[in-house]
């Protein structure tokens, strides 16, 4: 539609399968900006990714042209693909099935992106990496 103004800001978060403690400090960064590439292929600029050795949130604005479910398939599946070809971690790596997310408006945007980038003050104890 000619005209037309859509500015949706997605928080959305996953987990690792079984909740498995996958992603050690080291390969972090490097899977996170994996994740960031994949998300700015499908159209959806990207304010903050982070997580834990076991889920990861994202902030990013939606594309209206392509569907949620659609931008998460491609971002966790190329991500999976990513990891175990590169042999990121010693196991096979994999997400759990499904994802949650919940629109924003700009409102929201910095309490959000405060929240995501703390995650492991905010998990405190929890913020060690270990396997299970």
């Amino acid at each position: 539609m000619p005209n037309s103004y859509v500015r949706i800001w997605i928080h959305a978060g996953w987990s690792t399968k079984y909740r498995s403690f996958f992603f050690q400090h080291e390969v972090e960064s490097q899977i996170h900006q994996h994740m960031r590439e994949q998300f700015e292929k499908m159209g959806c600029p990207v304010r903050v990714i982070n997580g834990m050795q076991d889920h990861v949130h994202a902030l990013f604005l939606l594309n209206p042209n392509v569907a949620l479910a659609t931008i998460m398939q491609q971002v966790k599946g190329s991500t999976s693909y990513f990891v175990n070809k590169n042999n990121l971690i010693p196991e096979h790596f994999k997400w759990q099935d499904g994802f949650w997310a919940k629109a924003l408006g700009d409102e929201a945007v910095p309490i959000v992106h405060s929240y995501i980038r703390n995650q492991k003050r905010r998990h405190g104890s929890q913020a060690r990496y270990r396997r299970k």
